[in-house]
C-alpha cells in the first residue's frame, strides 16, 4: 500500500465511511477506489484520471485536495500531454478583396440612408409646427372668455354691512382670532435592510458569495435524504473549525457568525445552506461542494 493510499483509507475510516459510500459521493467505481488505496494506478483508465480521482476522493473524506496532491506529487503519475496538430490554412486573398469591396458599398449606402432620414425628419417637423398667429389668437380668445365683469352691487352691500356691524359694536372692539394648533407629524421609522446573498465568482470547486449586510449572521444547515459529511470554518478554508462531522437525515445545525464563513459539504443535494433565512442555491448537484460567504464592501448594518 502506498503512503497516499494509507492516508485516504485512514481519513475514510475516521469518518466511518465505506468504499460504497465514497462511490456514491464521487461516482467513481469501487475497483478504482481500491486501486488508489493500494497504489496500483495501472488499473485506472489513464494517467489523466489518476489526479482527478485522487482529488475527488480527498474532498469526499474532508481532506484538502490541493494539499494532498502537492505532498504526494512524486507518487501520483503526471498526465501525458497530447500533441495537437494545427491544420494549415490557405490564403484567402481573393475572398478578402471581395469582402472589402462589399464593405465599402455597404458603408456608402448606410451614410446616404442616414442623410435621407435626417431630411425627412426635418421636413415632417416643419409641416407639423403650429403658427405663431394661430397660437396668439387662441390664447387671447381664451383670456377674454374667462374674464368676468365686476359686480358693483355686491361691493356696496358688503360695505354697508361692515358699517352697520361697526356701529352696533361701538367701533372700538376688535374680534380676536382663535389660536390654530398645528399637529406634529408622526415619526418616520427607517426601513429595515434585508439581507441578500449574491454569487460573485467561482474558482475550481469553490463558489464565492457576498452578503449585503454586516454584523452577526445566522448560518443554518439542514440535512435531508441521507447522511452527509459537513465542515464549517471561520473566515476561510484555513480558519477556525466550527463543525467537522457526518450529519444524519433530518439533522439541523446553526451557527452565529460575525464575519466571513467557509462551508464544505460532501453531497450538495442532501444539504440546504441558508444565511439569515436566505437559501443559497447550489443547483441541487449530487457531488461535493465548497462555498465562501464574505461581507460586501458596501454592506449596510443589519438590525
Amino acid at each position: 500500500m502506498s503512503d497516499l493510499g494509507a492516508l485516504l483509507r485512514k481519513a475514510r475510516e475516521q469518518r466511518k465511511m465505506t468504499l460504497d459510500d465514497i462511490q456514491d459521493l464521487t461516482k467513481i467505481q469501487k475497483r478504482y477506489l481500491e486501486a488508489i488505496e493500494e497504489g496500483n494506478y495501472n488499473v485506472l483508465p489513464g494517467t489523466f484520471y489518476v489526479r482527478a480521482f485522487v482529488k475527488n476522493y480527498s474532498e469526499a473524506v474532508g481532506l484538502d485536495a490541493e494539499e494532498v496532491l502537492r505532498l504526494y506529487n512524486n507518487e501520483v503519475p503526471a498526465p501525458v500531454a497530447e500533441q495537437v496538430a494545427e491544420p494549415m490554412q490557405r490564403p484567402r486573398r481573393a475572398r478578402t478583396q471581395s469582402s472589402d469591396r462589399w464593405s465599402r458599398w455597404g458603408f456608402r449606402t448606410l451614410m446616404w440612408s442616414f442623410l435621407l432620414l435626417i431630411v425627412v425628419v426635418v421636413y415632417v417637423f416643419a409641416i407639423n409646427k403650429p403658427g405663431d398667429e394661430n397660437t396668439d389668437s387662441a390664447d387671447q380668445s381664451k383670456i377674454t372668455d374667462e374674464t368676468k365683469q365686476p359686480e358693483p352691487n355686491k361691493n356696496n352691500t358688503d360695505n354697508k354691512s361692515n358699517t352697520d356691524k361697526t356701529n352696533n359694536t361701538g367701533g372700538n372692539n376688535t374680534a380676536k382670532e382663535p389660536d390654530v394648533v398645528t399637529p406634529e407629524p408622526d415619526p418616520v421609522t427607517p426601513p429595515v435592510a434585508a439581507a441578500t446573498v449574491t454569487l460573485k465568482r467561482s474558482s475550481g470547486r469553490t463558489d464565492y458569495y457576498e452578503i449585503s449586510t454586516s454584523g452577526t449572521h445566522k448560518l443554518e444547515l439542514k440535512v435531508s435524504g441521507g447522511a452527509c459529511w459537513i465542515g464549517v470554518k471561520k473566515t476561510n478554508s484555513k480558519g477556525e473549525s466550527l463543525l467537522s462531522e457526518s450529519l444524519q437525515d433530518g439533522d439541523t445545525k446553526s451557527f452565529e457568525v460575525d464575519g466571513p464563513v467557509f462551508v464544505n459539504v460532501g453531497r450538495a443535494d442532501l444539504v440546504e445552506v441558508s444565511i439569515d433565512g436566505v437559501v443559497i442555491d447550489d443547483g441541487n448537484k449530487s457531488g461535493p461542494r465548497k462555498l465562501q460567504v464574505d461581507v460586501a464592501a458596501d454592506a449596510v448594518p443589519s438590525t
